[in-house]
């Protein structure tokens, strides 16, 4: 094609764009159903042949048997695990006309309940459940068991569940390694309350970087708190003003913990990165970017996990089975509060 726009294999969303219309009403064109006017419908086939736009058998056959819509049920009030996952998962099931209802339970049992029977009532497609936290928590209750669940950044107790999670792990083992490459060698680890699975993962991979560069968790390296720069501060004192060996880098359990510490830091005079390294969790902008220096961060790559939620709710809607846990990859951002030219 001579059009730079679409230099890969055209798509429903190409086809609308081209065509001036919604998604929504492509898929109706191109699928002749629902009341279009003759011209929409003439504009959009002609919008399809220009690009070459042949649609897939999977899409056709949801076409003639689905509802195309699907229901997210969330916990996260705030939005900030969320919002980047939906919006991919969105984007993705767009391709293939189906759209999504969302419904926030705000970890309300008797309000989740009540949005999924409405979800339910809405006869969706699937669902997708997602969350703030990814501990394990009770499977929802969907009748029949024949409608296809995934949890996303959530897990259910349950081993027939499917559940997509970020590698905690694996992020922690990359800040640690990153830290120990640059020749940091007394890692502190400063993160929240033990009650949270991603705490005792990234702690494991912690202390794995470690013992695979043949060092060793320091005593008194591990301070466990809140969410909270108030809790970074609140560790920096406790490491940087007693006695002993003081560290010479900081890994965090999330970027709030890590602006406050960086915070402390430079309010005693430490340099940052020259005399203390920091690496924190989440690549939250509003955190990592804000905070003097900026920081480095570990990304659990939210809107990868939300894209990987929508090609596997696509494949289970058209009868693919699956369970167990999937953790996708973590990436490292490095930014100067850990960046060795800075020092």
């Amino acid at each position: 094609m001579d059009d730079d726009r679409y230099p890969l294999r055209a798509t429903i969303r190409d086809v609308a764009e081209r065509a001036g219309v919604s998604i929504g009403t492509a898929s109706k064109a191109l699928n002749d159903n629902g009341r279009l006017k003759t011209e929409t419908r003439e504009r959009v086939i002609a919008a399809a042949q220009e690009l070459g736009f042949r649609p897939n058998s999977l899409a056709q056959s949801l076409h003639r048997t689905r509802s195309m819509t699907v229901g997210v049920l969330s916990t996260d009030s705030f939005g900030r695990f969320a919002f980047p996952i939906i919006e991919a998962l969105e984007e993705r099931l767009a391709e293939h006309g189906i759209a999504i209802f969302m419904c926030n339970a705000t970890d309300d049992p008797a309000r989740e309940k009540q949005h999924l029977d409405q979800l339910l009532g809405k006869r969706i497609d699937g669902l997708i459940v997602t969350g703030r936290r990814m501990d394990k928590r009770p499977p929802v209750a969907v009748p029949g068991q024949s409608m296809p669940v995934i949890y996303v950044f959530s897990q259910a107790d349950d081993p027939e569940a499917l559940c997509l999670l970020p590698d905690d792990y694996g992020g922690a083992m990359q800040a640690v390694q990153h830290l120990i490459g640059i020749g940091r060698k007394r890692i502190a680890h400063i993160t929240g309350p033990e009650t949270f699975e991603a705490v005792t993962l990234r702690h494991r991979g912690y202390r794995d970087a470690l013992a695979a560069a043949g060092l060793t968790e320091i005593e008194g390296y591990y301070r466990r708190g809140k969410w909270s720069e108030a809790w970074g501060r609140e560790a920096v004192a406790a490491l940087f003003d007693g006695e002993g060996d003081l560290p010479d880098a900081l890994f965090c359990g999330n970027d709030q913990i890590a602006r406050g510490a960086t915070d402390a830091l430079r309010e005693r005079g430490i340099a940052v990165p020259g005399a203390v390294a920091v690496v924190g969790f989440d690549n939250w902008d509003v955190m990592t970017r804000a905070a003097r220096p900026p920081l480095s961060s570990i990304d659990m790559n939210l809107r990868e996990l939300g894209r990987l939620a929508g090609e596997r709710l696509i494949a289970m809607i058209a009868g693919e089975r699956r369970k167990g846990v999937e953790r996708l990859h973590c990436s490292l951002v490095v930014r100067q509060s850990s960046d060795p030219t800075q020092s």
